[in-house]
């Protein structure tokens, strides 16, 4: 793209993640052209030059590259295939890129069925929460063909650490390690939670109990960083909603389900978050499973920070 002038960025879905995503591609200097549900989550693009669309067929019409990034798999499919869905106004050869975490179905259905338009297609989800779309790290998995991806780097290098920008094998395959990647967070979520209660409740000292295990060969990146926002702060990380959380990992289980491998551990860990949806509600943080323990130990998992005792 060196050289020619920057193509023009349809983004459909400006919630939690896809707003941070759009200010970080408008400052990389690409022309938007923006659609939501919510008129208002476009206010600050459009006063920054962004052009809004008032449908994803109008997006998609006046785009080199449509991104979607949605909440769930059906929203994508209506967001493409619907009446006035990216299928109905994007021009013949253009290029769709699904940044939801989705399935393979979805984006296989619309390449069979767009097989004579030469469409370019790539699924390219991605993982660095709400604080990560702001601050333009990302993590994004791409699945699709090489020269695709080669072409569309500085797109993703807007959004994403440069270093953890993966090309991860063929059409579907990114959607597969984003769910692979989240299973395994939400199950490394609820083994912590039961650790640190368990200590806790055995007379450890919560901080001495965490120091140790980041010493061990029992670390983990979500031991040693993420719980620290739950056991500093308090904050459960509501940026990204439980029922979404619940969502992803129905999909990593149907997934794991359509290749025929047995996944007994993931299915209680699902299990787990259900239980936390229904007692603390839809909107209520991805890490709220830990305060299932929280409440069963009768106190919540705190340590003292050192602005604190300072």
């Amino acid at each position: 793209m060196t050289g020619t002038p920057p193509p023009t960025i349809g983004f459909i879905g400006l919630g939690s993640m896809g707003s941070g995503m759009t200010r970080n591609l408008q400052k990389a200097g690409f022309p938007l052209v923006v659609t939501d549900l919510r008129r208002e989550a476009a206010d600050e693009l459009v006063a920054n030059g962004a052009t809004w669309a008032s449908s994803a067929a109008e997006v998609a019409a006046a785009s080199d590259v449509v991104i979607t990034m949605l909440p769930t798999p059906r929203h994508v499919s209506d967001a493409v295939t619907g009446a006035d869905g990216v299928l109905a106004g994007i021009r013949d050869g253009g290029t769709w890129i699904d940044m939801s975490t989705s399935v393979p179905e979805v984006a296989d259905g619309v390449r069979a069925a767009t097989s004579s338009r030469g469409l370019r297609i790539l699924d390219a989800p991605v993982s660095g929460m709400s604080a990560g779309a702001s601050r333009g790290m990302l993590q994004i998995f791409i699945g699709g063909d090489a020269d695709d991806v080669a072409r569309l780097r500085p797109v993703f290098e807007a959004m994403g650490d440069p270093e953890r920008i993966l090309h991860v094998g063929g059409h579907g395959a990114g959607y597969a390690v984003k769910l692979m990647i989240n299973q395994l967070w939400f199950s490394h979520l609820v083994a912590t939670a039961e650790v640190l209660s368990v200590g806790v409740r055995a007379g450890v000292n919560l901080e001495v109990l965490r120091s140790a295990l980041v010493a061990s060969p029992a670390n983990s990146n979500f031991v040693e960083h993420d719980v620290r926002s739950i056991l500093e702060h308090g904050d459960y990380d509501e940026g990204f909603a439980l029922a979404l959380a619940c969502k992803d990992l129905g999909l990593s289980v149907d997934l794991a389900r359509s290749v025929g491998v047995s996944v007994e551990l993931s299915g209680l860990v699902e299990q787990v978050f259900r239980r936390a949806k229904a007692a603390y509600g839809d909107r209520a943080g991805e890490m709220a499973p830990v305060r299932l323990y929280e409440d069963l130990i009768g106190a919540p998992l705190r340590t003292v920070s050192e602005e604190v005792t300072r």
